[in-house]
């Protein structure tokens, strides 16, 4: 039986490794689609920001005139 119990315990860690490997994938691409809407909020704060910028800017220069 000895034979057999060792077969079954190679199954199983070959098994556990398989899962980790579909686990740390699977945590990967969570972290790809993370950072992708990180950067799409970051392009979008700074383009509210340059708007901003420049209504301040030419509501200034109506005030000036």
């Amino acid at each position: 039986m000895g034979f057999i119990d060792d077969a079954k315990e190679t199954a199983e860690t070959a098994g556990r490794k398989m899962k980790d490997a579909f686990d740390d994938a699977a945590d990967r691409t969570g972290d790809k689609v993370d950072e992708a809407k990180a950067d799409a909020n970051l392009k979008k704060a700074e383009s509210e920001k340059d708007s901003v910028e420049k209504r301040n800017e030419i509501k200034e220069d109506l005030r000036d005139n």
